[in-house]
C-alpha cells in the first residue's frame, strides 16, 4: 500500500507488509539508537498485524488485509517545557475523539438509498475511554502506552475496514464494510484520523493542555456515547461499579452516579459495559 494522502501528514511514514505488533516497533524504534530520526507524529502502519493487543491484556486479531494496525508517536511539549504528568491521561480519549471523527466522515457520506432519504444515518461514537462504536458495536479500539524514557507516547489504534461476518472476532464487533456495504479507502480513513489527531493535540497543547480551554473537553463529551448512559464499571479491584455516567473531570476521568448511593464516583480505569433494560 502506497497511502499517499496520509505521508503527507505524519512527520515519518512507514508502512510495513507484517508486524507483531505496530506499538512495540514503534516504541523500540522511538526509545533505541536512532530515536532522533522518529519525531513527533510518527507513524507505522500495517494491514496484517499478528500480535495485537488492546486494553486489558485483550488480543486484537483480524485476517491479513481487512483491517489496519496503527500506531503514532506523540512527543508532546509545551512552550513552558514539559507536560504535566496528569494530562497524559486525556491523550487517549482525544486518539479516541479523532477516530470517532474519522469513522464518522466515512460513514456518513454513504448516501440513502432513493427513497429513503430520511432514514437517520448510523450512530457513531465514542465509548469511554477509548472504543470507538457503530450502533453499538465496536469497529476500533485505541491503546495508548507511555514510553519507557517517558519521551512521549505511543497511541495504537485498530480499525476493522473490510471484515465480512464470518471475520469479526466478537458478536459485538462490527467493520465500516459492513455498516456502509462498500470497502473504504484505507488512505483516506488513515489520513483522516492522522488529520484530525494533529489538529486535536495541537489545539490542545496550544491552551496549555488545558482540556477546557482547548474545546477538547467539550468534543470528547459530544462524541462520547457513553455519557447519560447506564453503565456497569468493572474496576481494578474486583468491584463492580453499576449507575449512570454523567461526565468527565477535568482529569479525563468518567463521572458515575453510584445507583446504590447515588453519590458519585470519578472512574480513572475500568472495563465499561453499556447496560440496556
Amino acid at each position: 500500500m502506497e497511502f499517499p494522502i496520509s505521508r503527507g501528514i505524519g512527520a515519518r511514514f512507514e508502512y510495513l507488509d507484517e508486524a507483531g505488533s505496530t506499538n512495540d516497533v514503534l516504541v523500540t524504534r522511538a526509545t533505541g539508537p536512532d530515536a532522533s530520526a522518529w519525531p513527533d507524529l510518527s507513524v507505522i502502519v500495517t494491514d496484517n498485524q499478528t500480535s495485537g493487543r488492546g486494553r486489558l491484556g485483550r488480543t486484537w486479531l483480524a485476517p491479513s488485509g481487512k483491517s489496519l494496525a496503527i500506531s503514532v508517536l506523540l512527543r508532546p511539549r509545551l512552550e513552558t517545557g514539559a507536560l504535566p504528568p496528569n494530562r497524559y491521561g486525556w491523550f487517549p480519549l482525544l486518539a479516541g475523539a479523532a477516530m470517532t471523527q474519522a469513522v464518522r466522515s466515512v460513514v456518513h457520506a454513504v448516501a440513502p438509498p432513493p427513497g429513503d432519504e430520511d432514514t437517520p444515518r448510523h450512530e457513531v461514537t465514542l465509548k469511554w475511554p477509548n472504543d470507538v462504536l457503530i450502533d453499538g458495536y465496536k469497529v476500533s479500539g485505541i491503546l495508548s502506552e507511555l514510553l519507557p524514557d517517558a519521551s512521549g507516547l505511543c497511541i495504537g489504534a485498530g480499525l476493522n475496514l473490510s471484515l465480512d461476518e464470518h471475520d469479526l472476532p466478537t458478536l459485538t464487533s462490527t467493520s465500516l464494510l459492513l455498516v456502509t456495504g462498500g470497502v473504504p479507502n484505507p488512505d483516506e480513513v488513515l489520513a483522516a484520523y492522522l488529520s484530525a489527531l494533529q489538529t486535536l493535540t495541537a489545539n490542545f497543547l496550544a491552551a496549555g493542555a488545558d482540556p477546557v480551554a482547548s474545546g477538547l473537553h467539550a468534543e470528547v463529551s459530544a462524541l462520547c456515547g457513553t455519557l447519560g448512559a447506564a453503565v456497569r464499571v468493572e474496576l481494578p479491584g474486583g468491584q463492580d461499579l453499576v449507575g449512570t455516567a454523567v461526565g468527565l473531570d477535568r482529569d479525563g476521568r468518567l463521572i458515575v452516579e453510584d445507583q446504590a448511593n447515588g453519590e458519585l464516583q470519578a472512574v480513572a480505569a475500568g472495563d465499561v459495559t453499556h447496560l440496556r433494560y
